[in-house]
């Protein structure tokens, strides 16, 4: 056996062996997950925990959050199937909207724009009061972000309804997102500089820090698997709805982060909270510029292809 072919088969056998330990189906990876999570949730809430449990329970969490994130898209698959095969669930079925919103991907993201719009609408809305009322600039710029947010989704509002999509529409609705995000990049540096100078963060009373951790963590994930799925729609609206998802979950971390050093972080360790936060907000504005920056390159470019050609529908 030459070098080649023993490097080969070491690659081969590590493959499996990490898709083995790590990508696993859906029912170990709950049955592995959920009580890891739950002894966690003790380990860091409970008092004079036994230090032999708190290390079993960071060791098994930890391995549990890698098992879930790569099994995640498995197991929301997993859990629509058997929601289907319900008694109920085929009765609603037989209505044709919920039909289509549980079946049709499109018409779900579609849907899912209008419940955006006014969810970001609604809470820019108390943001701006709370920040009004109590003369808080962290309340504002948080509302800012959110209008921008909204600002965004009713840009897009206006296409999903129509039969004929007018594909060059489309592509300056998606360019328009582009440079929306580019502002939103200035309200997120607020929040990030806010957290810094006030050496402070988001807060979470009792246990809904760790139901935020999982909902910021699915929204992630979601999110992510999204903006690669709806690329094969060709839908340039569908696309920019998809990025605004990903950025509104990135952002869901980044106070995620802040709410787990402030919750249990020590009193003394201000500097690393200020270096954590700054590289993690860093982290998330350079994505958001780049996906900015992507945006209005690539619309420019389709535009300029498609000069000429008149006003190009699919339907």
């Amino acid at each position: 056996m030459n070098l080649q072919s023993m490097k080969e088969r070491s690659k081969n056998i590590c493959g499996k062996f990490c898709r083995k330990v790590f990508f696993l189906p859906p029912i170990p990876t709950l049955l592995i997950s959920i009580p890891a999570y739950v002894l966690v949730i003790y380990a860091l809430a409970a008092e004079n925990v036994n230090p032999v449990i708190a290390y079993v329970a960071y060791c098994w969490s930890a391995y549990a959050l890698v098992i879930t994130t790569t099994g995640m898209v498995g197991i929301v698959r997993f859990v629509r199937r058997g929601i289907k095969e319900h008694p109920l669930v085929r009765k609603l079925l037989d209505i044709p909207l919920v039909g289509r919103y549980l079946e049709e991907d499109r018409f779900r993201a579609e849907a899912a724009l209008y419940s955006g719009f006014l969810i970001n609408l609604f809470y820019a809305g108390v943001k701006m009061f709370s920040g009004i009322l109590y003369q808080s600039v962290w309340f504002v710029t948080l509302a800012v972000y959110y209008i921008l947010l909204a600002i965004m989704r009713f840009s897009l509002l206006h296409h999903v309804r129509k039969q004929g999509k007018n594909i060059v529409s489309e592509w300056k609705r998606y360019r328009l997102c582009g440079i929306i995000l580019l502002f939103m990049n200035i309200a997120l540096a607020g929040i990030v500089i806010l957290v810094i100078h006030q050496n402070s963060g988001f807060e979470y009373p009792g246990v809904l820090i760790y139901i935020m951790a999982m909902y910021a963590f699915y929204a992630t994930i979601t999110a992510v698997w999204n903006v690669v799925k709806f690329r094969k729609y060709g839908s340039p609206v569908l696309s920019a709805a998809k990025v605004i998802n990903l950025t509104a979950a990135m952002v869901s971390m980044l106070s995620l982060e802040t709410a787990m050093l402030t919750q249990f972080g020590a009193a003394d360790d201000a500097n690393f909270r200020r270096i954590m936060t700054a590289s993690t907000g860093a982290g998330v504005s350079v994505i958001v510029l780049g996906m900015a920056a992507y945006m209005m390159i690539h619309a420019t470019k389709k535009l300029k292809d498609d000069n000429g050609k008149g006003d190009a529908v699919y339907g």
